[in-house]
């Protein structure tokens, strides 16, 4: 599982996908996450805009990433 720090309390979903290299673009991002192929928490989800806090995970396509406070 790779760690990955984000500077403010929190990031939505679709950004972290891309910051954490999971995906390419943002349009990516809306896909996958429609798809209901992201699990955050080990739970599908289909909202883009989903706040992420330190210590959430993601994980997309086998690849898991854990968000955390820089």
């Amino acid at each position: 599982m790779r760690e990955v720090p984000i500077s403010d309390e929190s990031i939505r979903l679709g950004q972290f996908l891309k910051l954490a290299s999971l995906i390419d673009s943002g349009a990516d991002a809306k896909a996958v996450i429609a798809d209901g192929m992201v699990a955050v928490n080990g739970e599908v989800e289909t909202r883009r805009g989903r706040q992420l806090r330190s210590g959430d995970t993601v994980t997309l396509g086998g690849e898991t990433a854990r968000v955390t406070q820089a």
